[in-house]
C-alpha cells in the first residue's frame, strides 16, 4: 500500500482524496518508483476537471522523481536503484510510488536533486519543444511568451537570454513582472494595467513578433493575434483560461497568413530517442548554470486540493512540488 491522490469524479480541488493506494507488480515494460517528489502543473486542473478526459476513478499529476524499486520484464533502460525523473502519462504522479511505463522515465544525473528535477521537467522539456522543435529560435528575434512568471514562464525567461532572444511577457502584477525581468525577461508587461498588443507594437516599432506563445487561451488568443508579424506562428499550447473559442480561417488571413499550431508535450516526447534527447539538453542547461529552477511553493500531497486553489488563483511563481 502507499499514499496518493485519487479523484473519483471530475470537479473543484475538494473531488481530489488522499488515500492507500495498492501497487501492482509491475508488468511488461513498467517500473515501480519511490518518490521523492511531485510536480505540480496546469495539465492537473484540465484532468481533475474533466477538460482532458479519463476513465475514472483515477490518479493525478504528470511528472515526479525518484528512485527505481522493481522493474518488470524486457526492462532493460533502467536499474533497480537508479535515480530517475520523467514527465508523461498515464497520471497518477500524486502519489508516494507508484507503477508506470518505463518509457517515460530518463537517469537522473547525480547533480540535480529530486526536487529541482521534479519541478523541471514537465516545464523544462515544454520550453525545450516550444523553442527548440515548435518554432526554433535562432537568436536575435523578439518574441511574445504569456504567464512569464509560472513555472514554466520563469524557465522560458533564462531560456530566452542564453539563446539571445528578446522576450517580451505578460504578467498579472507588478511583484510578478519584476520576477519576470530578474529571470531574463527583456520587458514585462502588467496586463491589468497595460494593452499588451499596443505595448507589443511599441516595443517591435510596429513590426510585431514572429511567435507568440500562449498558454492562457480564451482570455489572449485574438490579441495574440494582433501581436504577430506577417507569416508569424501562433503557438498555443495551453488554455488556463478556457478554450479558445471557434474562429474562422479568415482570421489568419486578414492578419498576414499566419500560421498556428497547438502542439502538446507528449507529441514530442513519444519516441524514446527523442526524449532522451530533449532530456540531455535540458539537463545540460541546468547543469550548466544557464537555468535555475525557482521551487516558490512547497506542499503537502495530503494538501494537494491547497495547491491546485493556489494554482488556479494565480498565486503561484515559479514552481510548485508535492512532498509525499
Amino acid at each position: 500500500m502507499t499514499k496518493a491522490i485519487r479523484i473519483s469524479e471530475n470537479g473543484g480541488p475538494d473531488v481530489m482524496e488522499y488515500t492507500d493506494v495498492e501497487l501492482p507488480i509491475p508488468g511488461p515494460g513498467e517500473a515501480r518508483i519511490r518518490q521523492m517528489a511531485c510536480g505540480l502543473n496546469y495539465i492537473d486542473v484540465y484532468y481533475r476537471t474533466g477538460q482532458y478526459a479519463q476513465s475514472l476513478p483515477a490518479g493525478l499529476g504528470m511528472e515526479g522523481a525518484g528512485v527505481v524499486e522493481a522493474v518488470g520484464p524486457d526492462v532493460t533502460h533502467i536499474h533497480v536503484g537508479e535515480r530517475v525523473a520523467y514527465a508523461g502519462g498515464p497520471p497518477g504522479a500524486y502519489a508516494a510510488a507508484r507503477v508506470l511505463p518505463a518509457n517515460v522515465l530518463v537517469k537522473l544525473p547525480a547533480s540535480i536533486e529530486f526536487d529541482t528535477a521534479a519541478a523541471m521537467m514537465l516545464q523544462g522539456l515544454t520550453v525545450q519543444y516550444l523553442f527548440r522543435r515548435t518554432f526554433r529560435l535562432q537568436g536575435g528575434e523578439t518574441i511574445l511568451f504569456h504567464a512569464a512568471a509560472g513555472g514554466v514562464g520563469l524557465i522560458a525567461c533564462q531560456w530566452a537570454r542564453a539563446l539571445g532572444v528578446t522576450m517580451i511577457g505578460t504578467v498579472s502584477s507588478d511583484e510578478k513582472a519584476e520576477l519576470a525581468k530578474a529571470h531574463g525577461c527583456a520587458h514585462a508587461i502588467n496586463y491589468r494595467k497595460e494593452n499588451f498588443v499596443e505595448r507589443v507594437k511599441e516595443i517591435t516599432e510596429g513590426k510585431g513578433v514572429p511567435v507568440v506563445y500562449d498558454s492562457v487561451g480564451k482570455e489572449t488568443f485574438f490579441d495574440s493575434l494582433d501581436c504577430l508579424s506577417p507569416l508569424g506562428m501562433m503557438v498555443s499550447y495551453g488554455a488556463a483560461s478556457g478554450p479558445v473559442p471557434a474562429f474562422e480561417l479568415k482570421e489568419l488571413v486578414s492578419r498576414g497568413s499566419l500560421f498556428i499550431t497547438r502542439p502538446s508535450l507528449f507529441h514530442y516526447t513519444a519516441k524514446r530517442d527523442e526524449l532522451e534527447i530533449m532530456a540531455a539538453e535540458l539537463f545540460g542547461m541546468v547543469e550548466g548554470g544557464k537555468l535555475k529552477i525557482n521551487i516558490h511553493q512547497r506542499y503537502e500531497l495530503s494538501n494537494a486540493a491547497q495547491a491546485h486553489r493556489d494554482l488556479e488563483a494565480r498565486l503561484t511563481t515559479g514552481s510548485s512540488i508535492l512532498i509525499p
